[in-house]
C-alpha cells in the first residue's frame, strides 16, 4: 500500500521551545472547504518551493485523534468526550489536547490539571493508542493529492513541515499515499523548536537550497502564520482547519484561499 520511497526525515533531535528571540512573532490572535470546489485554470506558479502543514491543511485528522484521546481516557477510568469537541483542541500539541480532554471529561479546570499526576499518566498512555489509530480515520482534503501531483509536474519542490512526531507523520503520509510526492518532511522532532519558531521552515529552505523569497508556506492556523512570518516566507492559509475555533483571517496570512485547488491559480 505504501511507497518504498521516503523523503528525508529526522526523528532524533527533540527540544523544548526556547521562547522569544529577536524577530519573534507572538500568537495573540472557519468556513468548511467546499468538496465541489473545482480545479482552477493552470497558470505560471510564482514559487519554487511550497511547504505544507499537515493536520488541518492537507488532511482532516480530528476523528482518529478523538479515538486515541478516548482510548486514553478509558485507560484512566475517565468518561469519553464528544468527537465534535476535539477539533477545537488541536493545534497546540498533544499535551494541550490531553489537558483539554481531561478537563472536559472530569470537570476539572485545565490549570489544575497541568503538571498533575493524572496528566502525566495520560501522556504515557496516549502515544501507543495514537500509533494504533494513526491513519485509520483521517482523510485528505479535496484535491490534496491532485494539487501536489500538478505542482510537482511543474517542477515545484514540495515539503511538509509539521509539529507532529516523525513516526506518526510518516504513517499518515504513507496511509494516504503522499510520501512519494514530497521532497522533504520536517516533523516536530526533526528540529529543536516546533512552530511557531521558524526552525522547521528554515531547515527546509536550507536542505532544499531555496531562498525564502521563492518559498510559500500553506497552513491552517495562527501558529502556521507566525512560523512563516518568523522564517521570512510568504504564507497562505486555508479555512476549516484547526485554529482553535477562530477565523483564519484573524491571523493575517498573506492570502486566504478557499481550498487547496486555489494554489494552482497562482
Amino acid at each position: 500500500m505504501c511507497s518504498d520511497h521516503y523523503p528525508p526525515i529526522a526523528v532524533g533531535r527533540a527540544g523544548a521551545d526556547n521562547g522569544p528571540y529577536p524577530g519573534w512573532m507572538s500568537l495573540s490572535g472557519l468556513m468548511t472547504q467546499d468538496p465541489a470546489h473545482t480545479m482552477p485554470e493552470t497558470r505560471l506558479f510564482p514559487y519554487d518551493l511550497v511547504m505544507f502543514d499537515l493536520d488541518g491543511t492537507l488532511m482532516e485528522t480530528a476523528s482518529e485523534l478523538s479515538d486515541a484521546l478516548n482510548d486514553t481516557l478509558a485507560g484512566l477510568g475517565c468518561a469519553p468526550v464528544a468527537e465534535t469537541r476535539v477539533g477545537g483542541w488541536i493545534g497546540n500539541g498533544t499535551g494541550e489536547l490531553l489537558i483539554r480532554g481531561l478537563a472536559e471529561s472530569t470537570g476539572q479546570a485545565p490549570q489544575a490539571l497541568r503538571g498533575s499526576e493524572l496528566a502525566q499518566r495520560a501522556v504515557a498512555l496516549f502515544d501507543p493508542y495514537y500509533e494504533r489509530r494513526c491513519g485509520t480515520r483521517s482523510r485528505l482534503y479535496p484535491h490534496a493529492a491532485q494539487v501536489l501531483q500538478q505542482l510537482r509536474a511543474r517542477g515545484v519542490r514540495l515539503a511538509v513541515v509539521t509539529n507532529k512526531d516523525g513516526r506518526f507523520t510518516r504513517r499518515l503520509l504513507d496511509s494516504h499515499r503522499l510520501t512519494s510526492l514530497l521532497d522533504l518532511v520536517v516533523a516536530g522532532d526533526t528540529v529543536a523548536r516546533k512552530k511557531p519558531a521558524p526552525d522547521g521552515i528554515a531547515h527546509c529552505l536550507a536542505q532544499l537550497q531555496v531562498a525564502a523569497t521563492r518559498a510559500l508556506f500553506v497552513g491552517d492556523s495562527a501558529i502556521d502564520v507566525a512560523s512563516a512570518r518568523n522564517a521570512g516566507v510568504a504564507v497562505w492559509a486555508v479555512p476549516g482547519g484547526y485554529n482553535q475555533g477562530l477565523p483564519i483571517a484573524s491571523a493575517r496570512p498573506d492570502r486566504v484561499i478557499q481550498g487547496l485547488a486555489d494554489l494552482l491559480a497562482g
